[in-house]
């Protein structure tokens, strides 16, 4: 029996990723929340012949918090691609606020209703959103690192897709021998592609412009959605499912499935809070701590990390992205672990 919220539910994410929650056997319960049209997208998806059972749960007005609460309860798993696009005369810091105010107030929810949830977060900007989840919980009493998880297998989706472009390989083949560490945006994004010798052989034969194109495609290739789209969207398809297949991974664990990947997928954690981790901070990320790494689970948390700097083969020219990359994630850090410092649960 496996109860799985959505919060965000309606949105371009939220419903292709109720979609694929529906299709899992593994889900008994599936409820979503979203401030509106929950319950339509759940009586759609109710229709469909598996066995999750779908709820929706919308306030009836703005001071209503039951129907958050409501769909929390006794959930196993929670998955948060809530928030807004930026919209005309919006400024980045006006879009910052909004979005970390809807992350703070859904994971205090949590943290209060369903405190022993794996939380999964995709609403972006990833790299401070998920310190705003850490800080909530941590003022409520309830933090548990193993189970936060910043979702940023869309970068791993990406890199195995472009990649097996350039090499002419199918992109399945690369899922597994590939990595992509760091966090989730612009050069935070550090994609490690010489871990597997089979894979570091024919990535050899690139050229430094295929290679260098490569990893900016792989760190901006959410822009060329938004220019398909002709900034009426970003990526929202894509998005679902590479935050399915993450939950796909939690859900397996749960069932007490090991994964056979040779390199598991990465998510952007609390390095202090699994063993090992302070040690990988200190020692290889200037005391940066939070970080997207491979990560094994076990019963819906994390059991271990793989240490991309000991076991994945990380190039001279990886390392200088990775540094490239600590900059940026120690700012973001920041400014979400300051917002929540200066706010009221």
């Amino acid at each position: 029996m496996v109860k799985v919220t959505v919060c965000g539910a309606a949105g371009g994410i939220g419903q292709p990723l109720s979609l694929l929650l529906k299709l899992n056997p593994q889900v008994t319960e599936l409820a979503l929340f979203d401030i509106v049209n929950a319950k339509g997208v759940a009586a759609d998806l109710s229709h469909i012949n598996t066995p999750a059972v779908v709820t929706g749960y919308q306030p009836a007005n703005k001071e209503d918090k039951t129907a958050v609460v409501e769909s929390l309860r006794g959930t196993d798993l929670v998955i948060i691609p809530a928030g807004v696009p930026r919209k005309p005369g919006m400024t980045r810091a006006d879009l910052f606020n909004i979005n970390a105010s809807i992350i703070r107030d859904l994971v205090a929810n949590i943290g209060r209703t369903a405190p022993n949830a794996a939380i999964l977060i995709i609403s972006n900007p990833v790299n401070s959103t998920v310190p705003i989840a850490a800080e909530v919980l941590k003022k409520l009493g309830v933090f548990n690192p193993k189970k936060l998880f910043g979702v940023t297998t869309l970068d791993s989706v990406r890199a195995e897709t472009f990649l097996a472009d350039l090499l002419n390989v199918s992109p399945g083949s690369l899922q597994g021998r590939i990595s992509v560490i760091g966090g989730h945006s612009g050069d935070t994004i550090v994609p490690l592609i010489n871990a597997s010798p089979e894979v570091a052989r024919k990535v050899s034969n690139l050229t430094t412009d295929q290679y260098n194109k490569f990893i900016n495609r792989v760190q901006y290739g959410g822009d060329e959605v938004v220019k398909a789209k002709n900034g009426a969207g970003s990526a929202t398809l894509s998005m679902a499912y590479a935050g399915y297949r993450f939950a796909e991974n939690v859900l397996a664990s749960l069932a007490g499935k090991e994964s056979t990947a040779a390199i598991p997928d990465s998510s952007y954690i609390y390095l202090p809070g699994i063993p090992g981790g302070k040690e990988l901070s200190t020692k290889y990320l200037k005391g940066v701590d939070f970080f997207s790494v491979p990560v094994v689970l076990e019963q819906g948390q994390i059991k271990s990390f793989i240490n991309p700097f000991e076991i994945l083969k990380v190039t001279e020219g990886e390392t200088k992205l990775v540094q490239v990359a600590l900059e940026g994630l120690a700012k973001s850090i920041d400014q979400g672990t300051a917002f929540v410092t200066a706010s009221k649960l």
